[in-house]
């Protein structure tokens, strides 16, 4: 690649693009699958929930885990790696004969995306300069919801298909595949002496500033004064928390259960409604990536939430203001029947209908449309710009523990909402619950205001030199208050 910088750029651009594509299909792909997993295996409620938290799970490993192999092996290896564990799990799944490889294949689809996401961001926004970082590192959020969108697409195709899910599963390995072929052109990182003279042009100098004089930090550094890295913890945890705390997980994970329940009542018809929603969200994300490096990252922070507060709060209103149907949890449908032919299974046939929501009595697509709503508002803002934020926020030197320590919060939440999800609707109402979103998003308005700064525009040393002023201004007025006080 000597000499060649001009191929980097749409290299890096295609290693982020499928990163999100592989995360953004595994993410969604559960919710046409479950439909007919469901039939299949006869799950009840509770396997349901186990086998939507069981890649949570596994993503929530790799968030406490891939810092330090981050930060020991680089950013490269880190995300081959997580390919080789990808297609394992999808050999696991596309195999499965159980609900136990089933859980062992999302567990471990679950663990080479969480792995994957934080070393594409950290590495891409390493690699490229501040006019470029903030369009390809939103480009990963593009991927992913490119990847729920192709998933929603390949689920309502594969509906009827005998197997169909098995199918589904397997054909995430096709992008984590291509992305290994890109990164294989690419360098290890900005420390490749190889590969420093043709980074330059696209780091505009700001290679040359990385990796010199660096100090040395310990993971408890995160929580001290020093270089103002608690300040920075704590923005990096109130993004993933918020973003999470609004409930936005469930509109992924239950998509085509919470169409099914709102009127669409064939299984292809409820997974095609969801491909309406991926629709949307690949467009709200694209035009975030036009706007984050001209409006800024706090700008589409505090728009996305505010339009998140709305939505949300306007389906619990909408709840309320509809007669309301509320049906059992999970319930058994005596004449559904188990599809035979599961290898070693010899068990009776039974069925279990989808998990229902209460659905209005007078229009049940009436939820719909406020759904897709919240999901094109955490898509302009939340989406693409938190993990964008959480890859130049921190020092090189602890940046893969910190993204890791804040995408564990993230994946913890993210199990925390999911398992919840139904067990909250049936408790307090659908009502209750978006309401119970609506106010978090508020927060975390209130959150982004206050703690988060921009970037745009800035090098990674600029945003780091950022931090350590706020740290020294605050020192700063803390001592003239002690004197005031002490003059008094």
């Amino acid at each position: 690649m000597a000499g060649r910088p001009s191929l980097l750029l749409p290299l890096c651009a295609s290693v982020s693009l499928l990163g999100g594509l592989t995360f953004g299909y595994e993410l969604a792909v559960i919710s046409g699958a479950l439909l007919p997993l469901q039939l299949d295996f006869g799950l009840s409620c509770s396997q349901q929930e186990l086998l939507v938290g069981s890649l949570l799970l596994g993503a929530l490993l790799a968030s406490l885990v891939g810092g330090f192999l981050i930060d020991r092996y680089g950013r490269k290896q880190a995300i081959l790696g997580s390919n080789l564990v990808l297609l394992a799990g999808s050999l696991s799944l596309g195999l499965a004969s159980s609900l136990t490889w089933l859980v062992l294949g999302r567990s471990m689809a679950g663990f080479a995306i969480s792995l994957s996401s934080m070393a594409c961001c950290i590495y891409v926004s390493e690699l490229v300069g501040p006019r470029q970082r903030g369009v390809l590192v939103s480009l990963y959020e593009a991927g992913i919801t490119v990847g729920i969108l192709l998933s929603y697409a390949l689920n309502y195709v594969l509906a009827r298909a005998p197997w169909g899910w098995r199918h589904m599963f397997g054909w995430a390995a096709a992008p984590a595949l291509l992305q290994s072929l890109s990164l294989l052109l690419l360098p290890a990182g900005t420390g490749d002496a190889a590969a420093h003279k043709d980074l330059i042009p696209l780091q505009g100098g700001e290679a040359t500033k990385l990796g010199l004089g660096s100090p040395r930090y310990s993971f408890l550094d995160l929580f001290r004064a020093r270089d103002n890295m608690r300040d920075r913890t704590t923005v990096g945890l109130g993004l993933v928390l918020f973003q999470q705390l609004t409930g936005q997980p469930n509109v992924l994970s239950y998509a085509s259960t919470i169409f099914h329940s709102v009127g669409f009542r064939g299984g292809s018809s409820a997974v095609l409604a969801s491909v309406g929603l991926g629709a949307v969200k690949v467009a709200a994300t694209l035009t975030a990536m036009g706007l984050v490096d001209r409006a800024g990252r706090r700008g589409l922070l505090l728009a996305g939430c505010a339009l998140m507060a709305l939505s949300v709060s306007g389906i619990g209103l909408v709840s309320f203001a509809v007669p309301m149907d509320s049906g059992p949890g999970c319930r058994a449908v005596p004449n559904a029947t188990k599809l035979s032919g599961l290898p070693g299974d010899s068990s009776p046939p039974r069925g279990l209908s989808p998990p229902l929501l209460p659905t209005s009595s007078q229009n049940p697509w009436q939820p719909v449309f406020p759904t897709s709503e919240k999901t094109n508002a955490f898509s302009f803002g939340f989406g693409p710009v938190t993990w964008l934020v959480l890859s130049e926020i921190y020092p090189v030197e602890i940046r893969g523990r910190a993204f890791a320590f804040c995408n564990s919060f993230n994946w913890a939440a993210n199990l925390f909402i999911s398992l919840s999800f139904l067990d909250l609707i049936g408790a307090i109402g659908l009502s209750w619950t978006f309401l119970l979103y609506g106010l978090t998003a508020v927060l975390g308005l209130g959150f982004i205001y206050l703690f988060v700064p921009e970037t745009k525009n800035q090098s990674l040393a600029e945003i780091d030199q950022q931090f350590q002023k706020r740290r020294k201004e605050e020192e700063k007025e803390t001592e003239q208050n002690t004197l005031g006080g002490s003059n008094g």
